[in-house]
């Protein structure tokens, strides 16, 4: 008997141990998730930014296959257990993979865009990516799409339906000075479209107001991105599980530099009009005249701007490109977002800089608490000062000045930079006739 006990004793102790091991895991997973989505609720970022998993309490089982799955993790804890139930912990973070949903063994997991309180402006496209207007396209971020892999595979799709189309005469018969198409912007759905309208032998016209890749541009410096494989047009399978923004904008540009394919930087569309079958594009260089339009613009809009004299020098810029660029002089940012206070952050830390921040309200009611800290931190080293309640009245070609409290401040000045968000193009949409639905909680 007593030999039986020892014989019982140790084929059971490693697994005691194993299980003490798992929940004292468990519990430390479930503490960092509370603590995670007390941030996120304190910061008051409980918003998704588009495309979001809804979990459904009921059918979870708490098995974290979603947390595993979550490419974003874990750099960014967008998922944690709460109650041994999965949710949502950083909803800002995340950026509508949907590998959660596709791992869950039981279903409980739902894509949908917006919340009850906040809505998200979809436009209404139909599986070819036409819109109530014929002739008129939608793809990627715009769409609701912002994933990468997701952008371009609609971008090459919706060049399939549009070439179909042209080829059918759907798009009217193609006049002298004609072009088959206008692609609006150079994010991965445009350029993708763009590669494949000139492997299909289509007259194109690119435009683009920022640069290419367009919203992938605007990531920090060294932020990991592609995280799915995905088919370029006249590229064929691009295998970038992983890698740098700077990595995958370079394999862009020597796509760009090997194809061929023409883009028309610096240019804003302004207007599109239907001219029986075609339509009348206009932008800030010029018009043209198409027989059907894409548009693979991002979501973020075009700039904000402050409407002040001076703000057309050549100093104001709307985004940080590398913060060793302001060494050794004084800068101003505004804005009290994320990427104003990171882009202060990142330049104070720079040799020789002063930096001031100046921000209309009375708080940083939309940052992330690490940003604030480090906002602090940066502070308290003398090269970063913030000025609350602030707002700039006027730039000029060496100094800004704010008015803070009734007064106005003159502070010497190398360079500005304003981050105060962007003009959304639902309103755009709208004027042209395009049905756009606002959804709160809805796939």
């Amino acid at each position: 008997m007593n030999n039986d006990l020892l014989s019982l004793g140790v084929y059971a102790a490693p697994l005691v141990l194993i299980w003490i091991a798992y929940v004292v895991r468990r519990q430390r997973l479930y503490r960092e998730a509370l603590r995670v989505r007390a941030d996120s609720i304190e910061a008051g970022l409980i918003e998704p930014a588009s495309l979001h998993p809804v979990i459904d309490p009921v059918k979870c089982i708490g098995c974290g296959s979603c947390i595993a799955a979550c490419p974003e993790m874990p750099g960014h804890k967008v998922l944690g257990l709460v109650r041994r139930k999965a949710e949502l912990i950083s909803p800002t973070d995340c950026i509508g993979h949907g590998a959660c949903q596709v791992v869950c063994p039981v279903g409980a997991i739902s894509l949908v865009f917006g919340t009850e309180s906040r809505g998200v402006d979809i436009p209404n496209i139909k599986p070819n990516f036409e819109t109530n207007i014929p002739g008129i396209f939608i793809a990627g971020e715009l769409g609701g799409m912002g994933l990468i892999r997701n952008a371009i595979e609609q971008g090459r799709q919706a060049m399939d339906s549009i070439a179909g189309q042209l080829k059918s005469s759907k798009g009217g018969p193609k006049g002298a000075g004609d072009l088959d198409v206008i692609v609006v912007g150079a994010g991965p759905a445009g350029f993708a479209a763009s590669l494949g309208a000139r492997e299909k032998g289509l007259s194109i016209r690119t435009i683009e107001q920022d640069s290419l890749g367009d919203t992938v541009s605007h990531f920090p410096r060294g932020k990991l991105v592609m995280t799915a494989p995905a088919r370029l047009p006249m590229v064929g399978l691009i295998n970038f599980k992983e890698t740098s923004k700077e990595k995958l904008l370079n394999f862009w540009q020597k796509v760009e530099r090997d194809t061929g394919v023409e883009i028309n930087y610096g240019e804003r569309l302004l207007s599109i009009e239907k001219d029986g079958p075609h339509f009348e594009v206009g932008t800030s260089s010029g018009s043209y005249r198409a027989r059907a339009v894409l548009l693979a613009v991002g979501r973020r809009g075009t700039p904000r701007k402050l409407g002040v004299p001076g703000e057309e020098l050549s100093k104001v810029t709307y985004r940080l490109l590398d913060p060793e660029q302001y060494v050794n002089q004084r800068v101003l940012v505004v804005g009290g977002g994320d990427s104003a206070i990171e882009a202060a952050v990142a330049i104070a830390a720079e040799a020789g800089t002063q930096v001031t921040l100046s921000y209309r309200s009375a708080a940083f009611s939309r940052a992330k608490r690490k940003n604030r800290e480090a906002l602090e931190a940066a502070q308290q080293t003398g090269k970063l000062n913030v000025l609350m309640s602030s707002n700039v009245k006027a730039i000029s070609a060496d100094v800004v000045e704010i008015e803070r409290g009734g007064k106005l401040h003159s502070l010497p000045n190398d360079a500005v930079i304003i981050n105060a968000g962007g003009i959304l193009p639902t309103v755009f949409l709208r004027e042209l006739g395009i049905e756009v639905e606002t959804k709160y909680g809805s796939a």
